[in-house]
């Protein structure tokens, strides 16, 4: 890894000697300890809470000539301690993005290799930052802006293990392919989006031969601003196939956010995702999945639903209030979740309550310098007995979590110099 960064340097530093460009480098460090009582799902008696601290460091190279961009970004990802002090090498060095990008005129470009996809409010596509190694995709990107209120994109991905000669299953856990196209507009007080995406799941049938199935998610999302007011509001439509298993799920959001005064702002919401019975018998698949979002965001930061778990579940009725206040560099939040399944529990054959529990969420953010921050947390998890139901555990065990964060993010390096060829 050491001698690629070497190497990248030392030709873009030689390039900016001798034509014109632009270039910068920036620097992502951050280091979060986390301890983990009952995160995700709830402790069972014998279990104690976990502790650690782990660490992203990442370097971004950007380069810019007339038509060209350029986007180089190698990172490391650790958990402290995962190698030992006199080790030789390090584990989970990776390209978090690696891309160009070419703008044929002032309306279209195009961009193609491993970058970060966002849209939206980052429910369907997001680039999750909150975890440490953060998502991207190996994609070709088309971009239509036929003028600055209006933006087109067409995305594609096609996924192998590696270059053969004959059909190969692929044995990565996610998608072998997609297509999505994305359309935002703006007006004065409103703008829409709109997304499908084509998504390609492989799935194994007689003698370990690989089919894909395609499932399409289809939705719109608006906002309303009107100076202290805002409103928005999604619904997407998930259909198809998965697996030859065929896909009927719905999802539905709306917030209301007024910001009260200089300092205070607050904010009610929802979000509906749709589940199936636990009684059902059918191979029909009625659970919403928010795919390739940052899911972090939504459904409380514990992390109970949809971040790794939760998939092909009794769905998600999530009712939540925020609190926020913000002076200078000082903010802080308080989120409470009110969370009910909307498809129906069984233990046994006794039907349980839709109610899963309450989550409160506080969170504090301090900027003691311009590109340093530090942000802590702490939640806690009020699960009912229908929790316990569906993931086990104790609900009266605690069920906390805590974390304490430090960002450093500096610009390294800005030249600009004006072209000469």
């Amino acid at each position: 890894m050491k001698k690629y960064i070497y190497l990248l340097v030392i030709a873009l530093v030689c390039a900016n000697l001798v034509d014109a460009q632009q270039f910068d480098i920036n620097a992502d460090l951050r280091a979060r300890f986390e301890n983990r009582n009952g995160y995700g799902t709830l402790k069972s008696d014998d279990e104690r809470a976990a502790s650690f601290i782990s660490q992203r460091t990442r370097l971004q190279f950007d380069y810019s000539f007339k038509n060209i961009k350029l986007r180089v970004s190698p990172q490391n990802v650790k958990t402290w301690g995962d190698v030992a002090t006199t080790s030789k090498t390090d584990a989970n060095n990776a390209f978090h993005e690696a891309y160009g990008e070419i703008n044929l005129d002032k309306k279209i470009s195009f961009k193609l290799g491993r970058q970060e996809i966002n849209y939206d409010d980052a429910r369907i596509f997001g680039n999750v930052d909150w975890a440490m190694q953060a998502r991207s995709h190996d994609v070709f990107l088309l971009k239509f802006n036929p003028n600055p209120k209006n933006q087109i994109h067409l995305g594609l991905a096609l996924n192998a293990n590696k270059e053969t000669n004959f059909y190969e299953n692929y044995s990565v856990p996610q998608y072998k392919s997609f297509q999505y196209l994305w359309y935002h507009t703006d007006f004065k007080k409103v703008n829409i989006s709109v997304l499908f995406l084509n998504n390609g799941m492989p799935y194994l049938v007689e003698n370990e031969k690989e089919e894909i199935d395609y499932s399409q998610t289809t939705g719109s999302r608006l906002v309303f601003k009107n100076g202290a007011l805002s409103i928005d509001g999604a619904a997407y439509l998930q259909t198809g196939k998965i697996a030859d298993n065929s896909v009927n799920a719905t999802y539905f959001s709306a917030n209301i956010n007024y910001k009260a005064s200089t300092y205070f702002n607050t904010s009610i919401g929802f979000e509906m995702l749709s589940g199936k019975d636990q009684n059902e018998t059918s191979t029909a698949v009625k659970s919403f999945n928010p795919l390739y979002g940052t899911n972090h965001k939504f459904n409380g930061y514990m992390d109970y639903f949809y971040v790794g778990n939760h998939i092909n579940s009794v769905g998600l009725t999530d009712i939540y209030v925020n609190i926020g206040y913000e002076k200078n560099r000082f903010s802080a939040k308080l989120t409470p979740h009110y969370f009910a399944s909307t498809a129906s529990i069984y233990e046994g054959e006794q039907k349980q309550d839709n109610y899963l529990g309450t989550e409160l969420d506080f969170t504090l953010v301090y900027k003691i310098y311009e590109s340093v921050t530090v942000d802590a947390g702490f939640s806690q998890m009020l699960a009912s007995t229908a929790m316990e139901v569906l993931k086990a555990g104790n609900k009266n065990a605690g069920n906390n979590w805590t974390f304490i964060s430090i960002k450093i993010n500096p610009n390294l390096l800005s030249n600009k110099v004006e072209a000469k060829l």
